[in-house]
């Protein structure tokens, strides 16, 4: 199937792009979620008229993950977490943890931006985390993991 990409996708291609994708791909996740559009004749003419449009909505929503990694850019977090005497938690701080520990912070932060290539945090210490804003925008943090008193 060929698609029309209506914005940035990883891995995929850039606004504007004509690209061949699986059919299931195209029909349940890049076209319900507003990614693409079939590359019919009609909708090549329809993107070609909003081109413009749709170049300006992306700029714009960089520009604002540009602004909230600005912010979030060199963020400590500490999470608290029940451990025991070796350093090593009852449990573990998720992407969930991190997401809600920046959203009390005051950052607007989603569960899905936060990259943890390592898996769950299982002991206390210092970790580097990435929060994706956008396709472009990805900023490092550092979460602190300290025991419960």
């Amino acid at each position: 199937m060929q698609v029309i990409l209506l914005e940035k996708v990883a891995n995929l291609g850039a606004l504007g792009d004509v690209v061949k994708v699986k059919d299931g791909y195209g029909r349940n996740f890049l076209i319900p979620q507003g990614k693409a559009k079939r590359a019919t004749e009609a909708n090549k003419a329809e993107f070609a008229a909003r081109r413009a449009e749709l170049e300006k909505q992306q700029a714009d929503i960089l520009a604002v993950a540009k602004a909230r990694g600005d912010k979030l850019a060199g963020f400590v977090l500490t999470v608290t977490q029940k451990a025991g005497v070796d350093g090593r938690l009852f449990g573990s701080v998720t992407n969930h943890d991190i997401a809600a520990g920046l959203v009390a912070a005051g950052h607007q932060v989603a569960k899905s931006e936060v990259r943890m290539p390592t898996g769950p945090l299982k002991a206390i210490g210092e970790y580097p985390v990435s929060i994706a804003l956008h396709h472009d925008v990805v900023v490092d943090i550092t979460v602190v993991v300290a025991a419960e008193a």
